[in-house]
Protein backbone atom coordinates (compact mmCIF):
# COMPACT_ATOMS: atom_id res chain seq x y z
CA UNK A 1 0.00 0.00 0.00
CA UNK A 2 1.30 3.41 -0.88
CA UNK A 3 0.86 6.08 1.81
CA UNK A 4 -0.95 8.96 0.73
CA UNK A 5 0.36 12.00 -0.79
CA UNK A 6 -1.01 15.08 0.10
CA UNK A 7 -0.81 18.29 -2.49
CA UNK A 8 0.50 21.58 -1.06
CA UNK A 9 -1.65 24.11 -2.98
CA UNK A 10 0.46 27.63 -3.57
CA UNK A 11 -2.04 30.46 -2.50
CA UNK A 12 -2.37 33.22 -4.85
CA UNK A 13 -0.96 36.48 -3.75
CA UNK A 14 -2.87 39.32 -5.05
CA UNK A 15 -1.02 42.85 -4.61
CA UNK A 16 -2.54 45.23 -1.34
CA UNK A 17 -4.92 47.37 -2.97
CA UNK A 18 -3.29 51.10 -1.75
CA UNK A 19 -6.49 53.15 0.17
CA UNK A 20 -7.70 56.16 -0.85
CA UNK A 21 -6.65 58.35 2.14
CA UNK A 22 -6.73 62.18 1.92
CA UNK A 23 -5.82 63.77 5.01
CA UNK A 24 -5.29 67.67 5.51
CA UNK A 25 -3.93 67.07 9.39
CA UNK A 26 -2.18 64.77 11.20
CA UNK A 27 0.08 63.89 14.04
CA UNK A 28 3.10 63.39 13.79
CA UNK A 29 4.75 60.88 16.71
CA UNK A 30 8.82 60.68 17.16
CA UNK A 31 9.93 58.12 19.77
CA UNK A 32 13.75 58.93 20.21
CA UNK A 33 15.76 56.34 22.03
CA UNK A 34 19.39 55.62 22.58
CA UNK A 35 19.45 53.41 20.42
CA UNK A 36 16.87 53.87 17.68
CA UNK A 37 14.35 56.54 15.85
CA UNK A 38 10.70 55.79 15.30
CA UNK A 39 8.29 58.44 13.53
CA UNK A 40 4.28 57.78 12.78
CA UNK A 41 2.05 59.74 11.02
CA UNK A 42 -1.64 59.07 12.32
CA UNK A 43 -4.70 60.56 11.29
CA UNK A 44 -6.67 62.99 14.02
CA UNK A 45 -8.37 60.05 15.30
CA UNK A 46 -4.98 58.21 15.89
CA UNK A 47 -5.12 55.62 13.44
CA UNK A 48 -1.38 54.77 11.88
CA UNK A 49 -1.32 56.08 8.43
CA UNK A 50 2.86 55.60 7.44
CA UNK A 51 5.83 55.49 9.92
CA UNK A 52 8.99 53.10 10.14
CA UNK A 53 12.10 53.35 11.89
CA UNK A 54 15.34 54.66 10.65
CA UNK A 55 16.02 51.47 9.68
CA UNK A 56 13.97 51.61 6.84
CA UNK A 57 16.62 53.58 5.31
CA UNK A 58 19.43 50.85 5.80
CA UNK A 59 21.40 52.29 8.67
CA UNK A 60 22.45 49.64 10.61
CA UNK A 61 23.89 50.12 14.57
CA UNK A 62 24.81 53.55 15.87
CA UNK A 63 24.23 54.84 12.94
CA UNK A 64 20.34 54.77 13.24
CA UNK A 65 20.55 57.13 16.57
CA UNK A 66 21.67 59.93 14.67
CA UNK A 67 19.84 63.17 13.80
CA UNK A 68 21.04 62.98 10.29
CA UNK A 69 19.19 59.62 10.35
CA UNK A 70 16.44 61.25 11.49
CA UNK A 71 16.39 63.82 9.26
CA UNK A 72 16.04 61.64 6.31
CA UNK A 73 13.39 59.84 7.97
CA UNK A 74 11.12 62.66 8.62
CA UNK A 75 11.69 64.32 4.85
CA UNK A 76 10.08 60.81 3.82
CA UNK A 77 7.05 60.38 5.65
CA UNK A 78 6.12 63.91 5.41
CA UNK A 79 6.99 63.60 1.32
CA UNK A 80 4.75 60.19 1.53
CA UNK A 81 2.08 62.82 3.67
CA UNK A 82 1.96 65.30 0.98
CA UNK A 83 0.84 62.97 -1.60
CA UNK A 84 -2.18 61.98 0.51
CA UNK A 85 -2.72 65.72 1.00
CA UNK A 86 -1.56 66.40 4.01
CA UNK A 87 -0.79 70.45 4.88
CA UNK A 88 -0.92 70.96 9.04
CA UNK A 89 0.80 68.53 11.81
CA UNK A 90 0.52 67.98 15.38
CA UNK A 91 4.26 66.70 16.49
CA UNK A 92 4.39 64.88 19.66
CA UNK A 93 7.71 64.13 20.99
CA UNK A 94 8.65 60.80 23.09
CA UNK A 95 12.36 59.82 24.73
CA UNK A 96 15.62 61.82 24.95
CA UNK A 97 17.78 60.98 22.25
CA UNK A 98 19.33 63.19 19.62
CA UNK A 99 16.86 62.70 17.20
CA UNK A 100 14.83 65.86 18.01
CA UNK A 101 16.78 68.47 15.89
CA UNK A 102 17.30 66.32 13.06
CA UNK A 103 13.45 66.48 12.94
CA UNK A 104 13.16 69.97 13.13
CA UNK A 105 15.31 70.48 10.27
CA UNK A 106 13.47 68.11 8.37
CA UNK A 107 10.27 69.76 8.68
CA UNK A 108 11.60 73.14 8.24
CA UNK A 109 13.44 72.38 4.88
CA UNK A 110 10.15 71.29 3.96
CA UNK A 111 8.66 73.87 4.74
CA UNK A 112 5.41 72.87 2.98
CA UNK A 113 3.52 71.56 6.11
CA UNK A 114 2.65 74.16 9.19
CA UNK A 115 2.87 73.04 12.35
CA UNK A 116 0.03 73.29 14.88
CA UNK A 117 1.54 72.81 18.12
CA UNK A 118 4.34 70.52 19.92
CA UNK A 119 3.76 67.95 22.86
CA UNK A 120 6.56 66.77 24.53
CA UNK A 121 5.29 63.54 25.79
CA UNK A 122 8.42 61.69 27.51
CA UNK A 123 7.41 59.56 30.81
CA UNK A 124 9.88 60.85 33.80
CA UNK A 125 11.64 58.52 35.80
CA UNK A 126 11.28 58.04 39.12
CA UNK A 127 12.38 56.01 42.13
CA UNK A 128 9.96 53.06 41.52
CA UNK A 129 8.09 51.37 44.29
CA UNK A 130 9.42 51.05 47.84
CA UNK A 131 11.48 47.64 48.40
CA UNK A 132 10.20 44.75 50.81
CA UNK A 133 11.81 45.14 53.92
CA UNK A 134 14.65 41.94 54.02
CA UNK A 135 13.62 39.32 56.94
CA UNK A 136 15.19 39.14 59.90
CA UNK A 137 17.45 35.81 60.50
Amino acid sequence: MAAPTTAVKAKATTPKKKRDLKIDSGILHVQTTDNNTVITLADENGNKILGGGTGKLGYKGSKKSTPYAAELLTKQVLKEGQVLGLKEIWVIFRGAGLARDGVFKAINEIGLVDIKYIKENTALQFGGCKWRRQKRV
